[in-house]
């Protein structure tokens, strides 16, 4: 979906930069669709990106200390993870209730479709956080981020 999400992103900035080139007008709803794009990349992609590690992370005083130490805050910063998310959950739906009541001014798509967007980042995200602790309750998992998919050096 993140694949999809991008790639709707990248045919909407294509036809936004060619009208504005060759055309008098450029479409308004160009922006807008960008931008909700955008809403749904971040929804699809958090998960992959908490279970990879690709979140921003500050590993500056956890990578210094010892393993049993890192392994500590690794999981309680799961479970505070997956709690804070999961905690945001309800709100969040109540967020996308009052968006079925309004409009996109451009598009005219009901907000809550785009609205949704916080609803299935903050599930992904404490689904992707739960499977951590669960993983290192069983000891298949030390915590650390999975499958990184390369840092610079």
């Amino acid at each position: 979906m993140t694949g999809v999400a991008f790639g709707l992103l990248f045919a909407t900035v294509l036809v936004q930069v060619f009208a504005r080139t060759f055309l008098p007008d450029s479409p308004v709803w160009t922006e807008e669709l960008t931008r909700q794009c955008l809403l749904y990349m971040a929804a699809f992609g958090v998960g992959l990106s908490y279970r990879n590690g690709e979140l921003v992370n500050v590993e500056l005083v956890t990578d210094i200390l010892p393993a049993p130490i890192q392994k500590t805050l690794l999981f309680l910063s799961a479970i505070f993870t997956t709690v804070f998310a999961g905690l945001l959950i309800m709100p969040a739906w109540q967020f996308v209730s009052i968006g079925k009541w309004q409009t996109s001014p451009a598009l005219g798509v009901r907000m809550d479709l785009v609205h949704a967007s916080v609803f299935v980042l903050l599930t992904l995200l404490s689904l992707f956080a739960l499977l951590r602790v669960v993983r290192m309750l069983a000891g298949a998992s030390d915590g650390k981020p999975e499958g990184q998919s390369g840092e610079l050096p």
